[in-house]
């Protein structure tokens, strides 16, 4: 097969043949039609996320179907549509598995960085980590969900926001316009926050009620002017940008973070005291959260909006998404 790796910390991508994997017992192995790009496997490329080791192939938005079994997995079989992201598998056995948080794992894998990933023809992963994919989705739309997809819509649902709340999402990017599209359909007054004015037409077509320009308007004011936020969605990595919208809580309201800045959150605690408010993050989901998460975008027919590379251009593909190019998701076709 055909597969890219990462040799070393900080090494080039090199497009290598390989031997097709062979699942270990409990695995399945995957014939993949599809893998996203993600700012995330940038950890892989530069050497700083700790425990990866090389060589390595990246990718955790991974789509195709499933073409061998190991021994001892009844739950999937070959021809299945499944789909796998960053949550990589967990040990079942630990204190955050054995109350079901399986994310929190204290052993658990991380796809394309504990072992290898989707940046190739197949890849063998723990069947755990498996969600199944519906027929109507497309493979190349559906790579993108399994990992800005169920962040944006786990971090909605998981929220105390209800039906016709006021919910802002802060960042019309790769993870703002799936989270637009999913506060749309949930029935949340949505608010699209973004220092880039020209989209705002896009923002007003994924289904946002109203678009605050940033560089325009104070987006707390505008906020506070719509009745002050349940919940702001903060999907852009800026720590500035982020503190911007504290100001426009309503009572209880929270900002969740989504997208990680590089520098800390500076938080008003007189604001946070006088709303009740709070600032929190949620981090994706497991396999169930991802198959809840296509199955939701399937109904609603939310898709993202995606640029596709065969893996000989993964050069290409990568730079396009590390230096915010790409409209909005980039995803590999092997």
């Amino acid at each position: 097969m055909q597969a890219v790796v990462v040799e070393e910390a900080g090494g080039e991508f090199q497009v290598v043949d390989r031997e097709i994997p062979e699942p270990d017992p409990g695995e399945v192995r995957i014939a993949v039609e599809a893998c996203g790009i993600c700012r995330s496997d940038a950890y892989v490329k530069e050497g700083t996320y700790p425990g990866v080791s090389y060589p390595r192939v990246p990718g955790h938005e991974i789509t195709g179907r499933v073409d061998a079994v190991g021994e001892g997995v009844s739950t999937w079989e070959a021809g299945d549509r499944v789909g796998v992201g960053w949550h990589g598998g967990h040990c079942f056995t630990c204190e955050p598995c054995r109350r079901g948080n399986f994310l929190q794992c204290e052993n658990g894998d991380v796809t394309g960085l504990t072992y290898d990933g989707g940046y190739a023809e197949y890849a063998t992963v723990p069947a755990e980590a498996a969600a199944a994919v519906p027929d109507a989705l497309d493979a190349a739309d559906a790579a993108p969900l399994l990992c800005a997809g169920v962040t944006t819509y786990n971090a909605l649902r998981n929220s105390h926001a209800d039906p016709g709340d006021l919910v802002a999402v802060q960042g019309v990017g790769g993870l703002g316009h799936l989270g637009i599209q999913y506060a749309h359909a949930a029935g949340f007054e949505t608010v699209a926050l973004s220092r880039s004015p020209d989209k705002a037409e896009l923002a007003k077509e994924l289904g946002a009620d109203h678009f605050v320009d940033t560089t325009e308007t104070d987006p707390a004011e505008r906020l506070q002017e719509l009745g002050g936020a349940d919940v702001v969605l903060a999907t852009a990595p800026a720590s500035d940008a982020i503190e911007s919208v504290l100001g426009g809580l309503g009572i209880d309201g929270r900002v969740v973070v989504v997208g990680v800045p590089g520098e800390p959150i500076a938080v008003d605690g007189q604001t946070l005291v006088g709303t009740r408010g709070g600032v929190e993050g949620w981090a994706s989901g497991h396999a169930r959260d991802s198959q809840d998460t296509l199955e939701f975008s399937s109904l609603r027919d939310i898709t993202p909006e995606i640029e596709t590379y065969p893996l000989t251009e993964v050069e290409t593909a990568y730079e396009r998404m590390l230096e915010n190019e790409a409209r909005f998701r980039v995803v590999l076709e092997p």
